[in-house]
């Protein structure tokens, strides 16, 4: 048992301890520049009124030309807009997928009754539906294996289906010890998976004093949560 609470807390501890940085590096490239070269000059041996009437003409069409122009730029930059918008919506809703723990908003609540415990409750992101396929949380405080919760085994659904409202529920127990003994915490790393690279690191409503903590299975219902320890 030792040895699988510190196998967890190992892979646990280097998931919550993993850093990524991703830079993103903008670039914005110039229009093309396009010169239009207009060739001027009338033969001298034109006569004025016709030199007069060529200038007119070529006038009167390049205007034509630009007026054009500037309506089709126009119209593309609308349906470029139309198109990023239509593309970029970022909705993931309908995907069948496996929840990871950034997928979740994540809370703890203190609960006095029936027993002192804490209240883990997940939802999943808006746009999001995905399922609990592990029924049981990960959960650590620090990063010691003795701050490992063990599995109690209450409560389980499998899988549960998170998207839009729904939420479901774990419980914690910090403490299964009598006595003074125990190491305080102020924060809670949890996870879906023993193995996911984006922990939750959540602060606790109060200082938890932790000795031998356990965790329940999640379950859409709050009663089946509550960690008893025989």
């Amino acid at each position: 048992m030792r040895s699988r609470l510190a196998a967890r807390s190992a892979r646990l501890l280097l998931a919550a301890t993993a850093v990524t940085a991703l830079a993103v590096t903008t670039t914005a490239c110039d229009p093309e520049d396009n010169a239009e070269a207009i060739g001027a000059g009338a033969s001298a041996g034109a006569s004025a009124g016709a030199s007069a009437g060529a200038s007119a003409g070529a006038s009167a069409g390049s205007s034509a030309d630009k007026g054009a122009s500037n309506g089709s730029g126009d119209k593309g930059g609308t349906s470029g807009s139309g198109s990023g918008n239509g593309t970029g919506s970022g909705d993931k809703s309908g995907y069948g997928q496996s929840c990871g723990t950034n997928d979740l908003d994540l809370t703890v609540t203190w609960e006095a009754q029936p027993i002192s415990h804490y209240r883990l409750t997940a939802k999943a992101k808006p746009g999001i539906t995905c399922y609990l396929d592990v029924n049981t949380p990960s959960v650590s405080f620090g990063s010691k294996a003795e701050g490992v919760a063990s599995p109690v085994g209450q409560g389980g659904e499998d899988p549960i289906k998170l998207s839009g409202p729904a939420v479901a529920y774990a419980g914690i127990n910090p403490k299964t010890t009598d006595g003074e003994n125990g190491v305080q915490f102020d924060h809670v790393i949890v996870a879906t998976t023993e193995d996911d690279p984006n922990p939750a690191d959540l602060e606790l409503p109060d200082m938890a004093t932790v000795d031998k903590p356990v965790v329940t299975n999640w379950s859409t219902k709050v009663n089946e949560t509550i960690p008893r320890v025989a």
